[in-house]
């Protein structure tokens, strides 16, 4: 049998790595980063100073790091490239969502009496695509239609499949020659502003059933919202939404007894069938005016029941951490068309990538970036958004973290205890690169008890390992 290059590599690099007299120190990098999958290697310095005195109370230096760096958590957000951070991600959007419905983290509990929905967004239909139905649990025909014919392309307009939950064909159009490719990535490419538009006439239908101005309602009530992407297997983005109302000073002010959950859903729902976004007008294309799909999903977030707040909470923060995956595209940049041809992607997504390419040439869709977004399709804007008074920020989150290593540090002897306000922090880092290579990654996954799933192999560690 021939031995497997990339098996032989691994296991040179595990023996070279547990025979390396600083593995001890390696593998407490490993353990601080919660199993990160692609850690950034950092070089440098920090040296903490008595500013009155001048004395230097710490000093650090990675010169004495396995490999002269220190490897810091990656901190993305995407489930593919790292499920550790990811997870981190999740958890922290999971807080925020929650902190907003139920109280805490700065938030009063009495947030709890304000009225709250629960709304899904769609992307209208741009043609039939293979799906899964149920009813009473019973899982039907796809598109049973006997009298559908033929498309103009000689495809059957029907399926009688009764397609499982894995199914690749889920999603995919059932003609691609008939799908609308073109309106597909520019919905997507637009979403953010038609939910831009779709908050406006929120505030403007809500103001104008109690006969005030947007201008007044500001002085009775603030809207408050936190929403997330996520991309449905036909390759569209929809958005899931808590939307609140509060008293004109935020969750801290009560909004006025008219202000009730049957008044927001009413609102709701006209504003998401009154709004719209025109695309450029483009010669040779059709015109196209984007809206919301028919499908809209409106229901009240209750302190007991089916949809509490720990069950939005947990379903926004589940989909922070993905991206279009499920299309079957890739988590990274495309920079030619040409690279499609190598990824093995199914025909859908691969047309949808090429869609990107292909209306990024035209002149009056250059400020969309659909090239430099391919691989999301199209779209660019951000998975999850909040309003400011909604409740607490990722970063004061992020902030709470470091103060509770820095914290642990202290306590533990491994950093003095200091006043940081008479301390001067003069630090000095650059970047040495990112990951671990597959010797790595496999003992990594030993030490933190992770599954074990290859990365792409990016390490300044020497070659050899």
């Amino acid at each position: 049998m021939i031995p497997n290059p990339r098996a032989q590599h691994a296991v040179t690099g595990i023996i070279a790595r547990l025979h390396d007299p600083q593995y001890d120190r390696w593998a407490a990098q490993i353990r601080a980063t919660g199993g990160c999958r692609q850690p950034i290697h950092l070089r440098g310095r920090v040296r903490h100073i008595d500013a009155a005195t001048g004395h230097v109370l710490h000093a650090y230096n990675t010169n004495r790091e396995p490999g002269g760096v220190l490897r810091v958590q990656c901190k993305t957000r995407r489930a593919s490239r790292c499920p550790a951070c990811a997870e981190i991600y999740r958890a922290d959007t999971y807080q925020l969502i929650r902190a907003g419905l139920a109280g805490g983290k700065g938030v009063p509990d009495t947030v709890t009496a304000h009225p709250a929905l629960f709304v899904t967004l769609t992307a209208p239909s741009f043609g039939a695509v293979h799906t899964r139905r149920e009813h009473d649990g019973k899982v039907l025909p796809c598109h049973p239609r006997r009298d559908a014919g033929i498309c103009p392309h000689g495809r059957p307009l029907s399926c009688t499949a009764r397609h499982g939950t894995d199914e690749e064909r889920l999603g995919e159009p059932l003609c691609p020659d008939c799908y609308d490719y073109g309106s597909s990535v520019l919905f997507n490419a637009l979403a953010p502003e038609l939910w831009r538009r779709f908050t406006l006439a929120l505030r403007r239908n809500l103001a104008k059933l109690h006969g005030l101005t947007v201008k007044e309602l500001g002085e009775h009530l603030v809207i408050s919202f936190a929403k997330v992407a996520e991309y449905q297997r036909r390759g569209v983005v929809h958005f899931h939404a808590v939307i609140r109302l509060d008293g004109p000073g935020g969750p801290d002010a009560s909004p006025p007894a008219w202000a009730e959950r049957d008044t927001l859903a009413q609102a709701v729902h006209h504003a998401a069938g009154a709004v719209s976004v025109p695309a450029p007008t483009l010669t040779g294309e059709p015109a196209r005016v984007l809206r919301w799909g028919a499908q809209l999903d409106v229901r009240p977030i209750t302190i007991d029941g089916e949809l509490t707040e720990q069950a939005v909470a947990g379903y926004i923060a589940k989909y922070a951490t993905k991206a279009a995956e499920c299309v079957g595209t890739i988590d990274r940049r495309i920079n030619t068309p040409d690279e499609v041809t190598g990824l093995g992607l199914r025909e859908h997504p691969r047309r949808l990538i090429a869609e990107c390419f292909r209306l990024a040439q035209l002149d009056r869709l250059n400020e969309l970036r659909l090239a430099q977004w391919a691989h999301m399709l199209g779209f660019r804007g951000h998975f999850s958004t909040k309003s400011r008074h909604y409740s607490t920020t990722l970063g004061a989150l992020r902030a709470a973290r470091v103060d509770h290593m820095r914290d642990e540090e202290i306590s533990t002897g491994r950093l003095p205890l200091f006043d940081e306000d008479t301390v001067l922090v003069v630090a000095h880092w650059e970047y040495a690169g990112k990951g671990l290579s597959a010797g790595e990654q496999i003992i990594a996954s030993a030490i933190t008890g992770r599954p074990f799933v290859l990365a792409e192999e990016v390490s300044t560690w020497p070659s050899s390992c």
